[in-house]
């Protein structure tokens, strides 16, 4: 028995015309002799009825007074519904199926409601289905303690169900299906010579994933990788036999060794700090960030100084902190990272230099920099972002 998973998002879900094209795909893996995970979010993204953000606004979305586990109570109910509602015109439309929710299909968390995480799966609940059905409906984003209690895994957790059950029943591969036709090497909306990627290895596309591309949630590449699970992003709206980006490990033939880069992301809407360490040592700096919950990117550390990032809706925060503390911080707002990927860069000499050459050209400052062995990023003024991407996009991946 070869079994496929496939993971709907809100957008392929949202209405019957969209989740009919679904079930095409779901139907062309059963034809081709596979049993059929099928893992749905909730119906719609923000704004529609049922979707995550519209459930917690009818109680006040960060106003509520409810528990945690109360939330996931309310919050679960989004995936419940979507799952309900496509597992009913699956059966309508021919299709031998059942629904599990999280808890169903043996997915085991801890208590960290809100933002559980998955300790096991049983896979026999739907190894068992499987004896009946040849697809087994289950609701993403959810789980449930020892104890039963209904829990969610955190924002993009339909992709991390997705890729755990993929694990877990030893899956041919994982799908995720979205309203793009695949990975790109930038985004379309920003960078003109965007084009299509055949082939990404896992370690690409979780950088690109946890650098702003928003095609999947980068723990769901981290886990599909610690088993050997390829994956595919796929179009929802393309034909069932258009198989999207393949996502594997990198010493597979299909990635194209000779590329330095693969692609190039970005994260906007952040605040630079630069704090010297006169009055408090560096350590004692990101010591009072995390006391007060501010998540710190981007950081440099020198002997005198400290820069780092935050998040533009956090910066008040940091800057009062830092105030009460008798700590003088210079800072620069609507800043935009700018991260280079590529499996090639190492030990690749002039990468760089490069970088640097495309954006002294185009008249763009370079505020920070850093680097990894697959990633090179650099802090730009989000006024410049369009530039910066353009520019390392032609220098690097060409013009096609």
């Amino acid at each position: 028995m070869e079994i496929i998973v496939q993971k709907f998002g809100g957008t392929s879900v949202k209405d019957e015309a969209a989740r009919i094209q679904a079930l095409k795909h779901v139907q062309y893996a059963v034809d081709q002799g596979n049993k059929v995970i099928v893992v749905v979010s909730a119906i719609g993204r923000k704004g529609a009825p049922y979707a995550t953000d519209s459930l917690l606004g009818l109680v006040g979305a960060e106003h509520s007074r409810l528990t945690n586990r109360e939330l996931d109570m309310l919050v679960s109910v989004g995936e419940t519904i979507s799952t309900a509602v496509f597992t009913e015109l699956a059966r309508k439309q021919g299709l031998n199926v059942t629904a599990m929710t999280g808890h169903d299909a043996g997915i085991v968390t801890n208590d960290d409601f809100q933002n559980a995480k998955i300790l096991r799966v049983d896979p026999k609940p739907i190894t068992d289905a499987f004896i009946d059905a040849d697809v087994v409906v289950v609701t993403g984003f959810q789980g449930a303690t020892e104890s039963g209690h209904i829990t969610t895994i955190g924002r993009g957790g339909s992709d991390t169900s997705a890729a755990i059950l993929g694990a877990a029943l030893k899956a041919k591969r994982v799908d995720i299906f979205t309203d793009v036709n695949g990975m790109m090497t930038a985004d379309p909306r920003l960078v003109t010579h965007a084009r299509f990627i055949k082939a990404i290895s896992y370690e690409e596309l979780a950088n690109m994933a946890h650098e702003g591309a928003k095609v999947i949630h980068p723990r769901a590449v981290e886990i599909a990788e610690q088993a050997h699970v390829p994956m595919r992003i796929r179009s929802t709206y393309q034909e069932p036999d258009e198989l999207g980006t393949l996502v594997t490990d990198r010493t597979t033939t299909q990635i194209e060794h000779y590329r330095t880069v693969t692609g190039i992301a970005h994260q906007t809407d952040l605040t630079q700090f630069t704090v010297p360490t006169d009055t408090l040592s560096s350590s004692a700096i990101f010591q009072l960030m995390a006391q007060h919950g501010l998540s710190v990117d981007f950081i440099n550390i020198t002997p005198h100084q400290v820069v780092f990032n935050l998040v533009d809706g956090d910066a008040d925060v940091a800057k009062q902190l830092l105030t009460d503390a008798h700590v003088h911080c210079q800072s620069i707002a609507n800043c935009a990272k700018v991260s280079v990927v590529g499996a090639g860069i190492t030990g690749t000499p002039g990468v760089t230099a490069r970088i640097v050459s495309a954006l002294a050209a185009q008249h763009i400052d370079i505020l920070q920099s850093t680097d990894s062995y697959t990633t090179i990023w650099v802090l730009v003024k989000e006024a410049d972002l369009k530039a910066a991407m353009n520019a390392l996009h032609d220098e690097f991946l060409g013009i096609e």
